[in-house]
Formats: C-alpha cells, sequence, structure tokens
C-alpha cells in the first residue's frame, strides 16, 4: 500500500514539475498505477471510466454554463450592475465600496467562474471607486474576496466538479451553496462598514453621488438583465421546470437574448465565445477525466480505506481533523490552482471525512470555501493576476490589501464547521417543499 502512495507521489511530482498539464498528468499517473498494481485490461477500463465520466447528466452542463459566461463577459453586464446597485448603497457606511461586493454576489448567480466575475465586476467597479477618491486598499481586498463568490453562489463550475467525482445531486450541492455565499458576502461588507466608522478618512466626503429616490427607482431597470438571467437558470431549476443540464442551456439563450438586448452581440463575439467555451471545457474535461480514473484506481486498490484506517489512529476529534484539512488546503493552494486541488485530493480525502461523521454535502462546500483561498493565495492567485491585470500594481501589494478578507473566510469557515446547518437547512427547506 506504501508503494501506490509513493509511486502517486513521484509520478505527479515529476509530470507537473516537467510541465506538463494536470489533465495529461493526472491521465498518465492513471494508466501506470493500472498497469504497475492492477491486473485489468487498461485500454477496456481506461475507455469505459471516460464514457461513464463524460456522459454523466451532471458534466452535461458544464461546457453550457461555461458558454453563459463567456457570452456574459463580452456585454456590458458590469456598466449595468454598478449602474443598478450604486445609488441604494448611501445608506450603507462605506457607500459606494459595497458595490463590488454586492456586484460580484450577483453577477456570482449566473456565472460560475471566479475570475470571470472579478473580471467582469473589477473592471468598472474598481475604476469608479478609485476615481472618486476610495481607499484603494480597501477597494482592491473587496474586488479580491467578493471575486472568489463566483465559486460558492450557484452555478458553480467548481460544484459540477465536486457532484460529477463525489456522487453527489448536483441541485442539492447548489441549493447549499446560497446561505452561506451571501452569509460570507455579508461578512466582506460588515468588515468594510466597520473599517469605514473606524476611519471616516477610507471613504471620501464628498464622492460626487447625488441620488434622489426616483433615480432609485429608475436604477432598478439596470438590474433588470441580471434578475432576468437569474429567473429563466436558477428559477427554473427550483421551480420544477429544468434540470440543472437544462437550465444551463436556457441560461445560454437568456445571455444571448441579454447581449442582443444590450447590442453587443455579434458573430465574432459569438465565435470567440464558442472557441473561449470549447477551450476551457477540454481542459477541465481532461482533468476531471484524469482525476476519476487515478480515484477509480485507488478505489480498487482500497487505498482510501488504508488512509482513513491509518488517520482514524491519530485519535483526532472531528473538528480537529477538519481544522487540519483547512490549514492542508490552505498551504496546498500556494503551489495548485482550484481544479487541481479539487481532483489531486478528493479521492483520498473524502472517505476519511466521511468516516469522521461529516456529511457529503457539507464537506462540498468546505472543499468550495478552501479553494476560494486558493483564489487569493499567493503565488498561484488567479484573482490576484486579474486584479493586477486591471491595476498595473505588483502582486505583492494586491496579496497584502487581501489579508483582512483571507482571514474572514478562514473564520467563516471555522465557523461553518460549528455550524453546519447553515449549509444542509437551505436544502432540506427548499428541496424538501
Amino acid at each position: 500500500m506504501n508503494a501506490v502512495l509513493i509511486w502517486l507521489l513521484v509520478l505527479m511530482t515529476a509530470t507537473l514539475c516537467a510541465g506538463i498539464w494536470i489533465g495529461p498528468a493526472l491521465i498518465g499517473t492513471g494508466i501506470v498505477l493500472l498497469e504497475m498494481f492492477t491486473n485489468l485490461p487498461t485500454h477496456k477500463v481506461i475507455a469505459n471510466w471516460s464514457f461513464n465520466v463524460l456522459t454523466s447528466s451532471d458534466i452535461v452542463s458544464l461546457p453550457l454554463f461555461i458558454l453563459m459566461g463567456e457570452l456574459l463577459f463580452r456585454t456590458r453586464l458590469s456598466q449595468s450592475l454598478f449602474s443598478g446597485i450604486a445609488p441604494w448603497m448611501s445608506f450603507l457606511p462605506g457607500r459606494l465600496f459595497h458595490t463590488t461586493v454586492i456586484g460580484c454576489s450577483m453577477f456570482a448567480a449566473i456565472s460560475g467562474s471566479s475570475a470571470a466575475t472579478t473580471q467582469v465586476v473589477g473592471r468598472i467597479t474598481l475604476n469608479e471607486l478609485l476615481n472618486r477618491g476610495y481607499d484603494k486598499g480597501i477597494a482592491v481586498g473587496s474586488l479580491a474576496g467578493g471575486g472568489t463568490l463566483g465559486f460558492l453562489i450557484p452555478p458553480s463550475i467548481p460544484m459540477i466538479i465536486y457532484a460529477v467525482l463525489a456522487e453527489e445531486s448536483l441541485l442539492r450541492l447548489f441549493t447549499a451553496g446560497f446561505l452561506p455565499g451571501f452569509a460570507l458576502a455579508f461578512c466582506f461588507m460588515a468588515y468594510m462598514g466597520i473599517r469605514s466608522i473606524l476611519n471616516p478618512k477610507l471613504v471620501p466626503a464628498d464622492d460626487h453621488t447625488s441620488w434622489t429616490w426616483g433615480d432609485r427607482l429608475r436604477s432598478l431597470v439596470e438590474l433588470g438583465p441580471v434578475a432576468f438571467l437569474i429567473l429563466t437558470v436558477l428559477g427554473t431549476m427550483y421551480a420544477g421546470i429544468a434540470s440543472p443540464s437544462e437550465a444551463s442551456a436556457i441560461g445560454v439563450l437568456g445571455a444571448l437574448a441579454v447581449a442582443a438586448f444590450q447590442k453587443t452581440l455579434n458573430w465574432k463575439g459569438v465565435r470567440d465565445a464558442l472557441l473561449g467555451s470549447v477551450q476551457t471545457t477540454c481542459m477541465i474535461g481532461m482533468i476531471v477525466v484524469g482525476a476519476f480514473i487515478v480515484g477509480t484506481v485507488l478505489a480498487n486498490l482500497r487505498v482510501p480505506q488504508y488512509v482513513s484506517a491509518a488517520i482514524t489512529s491519530w485519535q483526532l476529534s472531528p473538528f480537529v481533523l477538519i481544522m487540519f484539512l483547512m490549514v492542508f488546503y490552505i498551504l496546498l493552494g500556494t503551489v495548485l490552482e482550484g481544479f487541481s486541488m479539487i481532483v489531486l485530493t478528493l479521492p483520498i480525502v473524502l472517505p476519511v471525512v466521511l468516516a469522521a461523521g461529516f456529511d457529503k454535502l457539507w464537506f462540498g462546500i468546505f472543499l468550495i470555501l478552501t479553494i476560494e483561498m486558493a483564489q487569493i493565495s499567493p503565488p498561484v492567485a488567479f484573482n490576484l493576476f486579474v486584479i493586477q491585470n486591471i491595476t498595473g500594481d505588483s502582486q505583492t501589494y494586491v496579496a497584502w490589501k487581501v489579508v483582512p478578507f483571507f482571514l474572514i473566510m478562514i473564520v467563516f469557515t471555522a465557523a461553518l464547521t460549528v455550524f453546519p446547518k447553515l449549509v444542509t437547512w437551505p436544502v432540506d427547506f427548499i428541496l424538501s417543499r
């Protein structure tokens, strides 16, 4: 058993250090382990397993949600979000600081990508805040933290990956992400509000904003496209009209309708969106196949049971175990991006977590939170790269400004461990009706 783990570690380290993409690295590792430690016919089981995972009902929604995000990226949705949200923020301490987090939360509800959420919302809100004299550090930090909500608030691409690999209901997983996602957004907003009260200089005394109630009511029209997309995607799922895969197709049609309404729809944009979605889908598809192959090989060799028994012998309490895993994933996030973290660790970690008495659904949200932290953990931090491109600042500067939001996420994840009902209660309430 130790030989299997050693070969797994050596093969993955060697292939990744050689610069091989994570998908082919996983597939190659799975083939070597099959040949070395089993008597199964490699060519037959690889073909069979690949077909099974790529034709599952949940994975079908993946390319369509990606295409929807690609189409929305080419619309004027970011301008609409800022124009619709800003007039309502004058009542809150911190005022327009909150447009970033609220904008990210709303865009996350129609896009499964954290990087896309950061890019689309940030390219308007960040410039507006800086031009109006708001503190740059909080503006940058809030965008990096708020952008991670693209993974937690459904529809979420990492949730689709977890649902396929963990054999969990995608609809249940989407539902479980709602309350934690918006609760985390509230924590970010509370922090910015408190900071603004303690240090009023962070918010300009005159930010050139004066809105009447008429302005506020008219601004709601700007939120119409976002509300329309949320209704067509999430509304059809929870009304029982469409499955997640069918809702993703409806979402693509909705994105095309929004692009046409905003007069940003053209053949070049559609072509670029299709090419971008094909590239992303192929990349994720190879990762999923490779992870499924490695995970199935390890399961046949009973490696997860061996690791679970070894960890059980340490006699850790469930809370200590999950805190250990959180630290492990935070450290892993400094060298790997989110998708790689899920696929590399899930086959071994999930059986250990289930043996400790944790719910598979709850662990899915916990894992999504940890890969959100990976999105803002340098040096491999995609949200920080996106913000760098927007502001031109160094990654060191951006990383330091993200630290308060990173700490909020750590405390929030620990609280979610103590109060797991925050995850499971919405599922029981909504889907049992």
